[in-house]
């Protein structure tokens, strides 16, 4: 999976030859309260556009989803109905017509609700994904998330399990996760033993491969960073230092992917660098269905 994030107020959908080498585009952001940003741009179109932009990318293998929450968002501190949430947002990807959903998990900015390690997140993220499984089937619909990587690890400060309990109970339901490799401090995932191998105890137990070893599916882990070193707060790898990570990544056993926040930061020209050429391209573009 090569994944891109649009958050650009410029265009809902970016033209197929500024994204080409992606096959998912994520419409951000829909939020408890309707849909927001490129979300609601989307929906702004008229019925004729949507479908007509929908053709150009199902021809060039790209999906179309949209991302849920924002960073203003605490539903379970707020008391929202994991059920209730997750039945509107499925409505909503029916009606505009896009191929699935991705929430944005650390944009499901409850970390209050996750820091209390009580087990209120965790149960609120697997209802939440279950109901939106019962709304949107597996092999119709693609159901993406996108946690912080600390969250992934074992024996952190999250003793309730976070994103470890998440994928024991509703791992199946999850088609691929996009985890951020990010924004979690200025020396965090910024190499390529940091990002692959071994975490600070900062954030332990939460590089690629020890997140696998945490009982996750290895394929389907996808690298997340910024496309722009100021697209995040820190985290950002160049193209060149990334793609050496995924080629050793690669030949480990991954096949998992990247992922970039954002568009147009992280365009066609990105994603051609980090897939590298020759010897070294990395994926065959996965036929995911739907």
């Amino acid at each position: 999976y090569f994944v891109v994030y649009n958050d650009d107020g410029s265009t809902p959908a970016p033209a197929v030859s500024d994204i080409q080498g992606f096959n998912v585009v994520i419409l951000s952001f829909l939020l408890t309260t309707g849909a927001a940003d490129v979300a609601a741009e989307w929906a702004a179109l008229s019925s004729t556009e949507r479908s007509t932009i929908k053709a150009e990318y199902e021809a060039s293998g790209i999906k179309l989803l949209v991302s849920a929450f924002g960073s203003t968002e605490t539903p379970t501190t707020s008391g929202a109905d994991a059920t209730t949430v997750a039945q509107t947002m499925a409505a909503w990807v029916k009606a505009y017509g896009v191929d699935g959903i991705g929430p944005k998990m650390s944009d499901y900015e409850d970390t209050t609700a996750m820091n209390l390690a009580d087990g209120s997140a965790e149960t609120w993220i697997i209802d939440f994904t279950t109901a939106l499984r019962a709304e949107l089937p597996q092999g119709e619909y693609i159901l993406t998330h996108a946690p912080m990587a600390p969250w992934m690890g074992v024996d952190t400060e999250w003793t309730s399990g976070a994103y470890v309990k998440v994928n024991d109970e509703v791992g199946s339901s999850i088609d691929w996760y996009n985890i951020q490799f990010y924004n979690q401090g200025a020396d965090e995932y910024t190499t390529c033993d940091g990002l692959l191998t071994s975490s600070t105890s900062n954030n332990p137990n939460s590089a690629l491969f020890e997140i696998e070893a945490n009982g996750f599916s290895l394929n389907k882990l996808v690298i997340g960073k910024p496309g722009t070193s100021d697209a995040a707060s820190n985290g950002y790898m160049d193209t060149s230092t990334l793609a050496g990570c995924l080629a050793e990544a690669k030949e480990k056993g991954w096949e998992g992917g990247a992922m970039a926040w954002e568009y147009p930061g992280a365009d066609a020209t990105w994603v051609a660098a980090v897939r590298g050429t020759g010897k070294f391209f990395l994926f065959i573009t996965r036929n995911i269905l739907t």
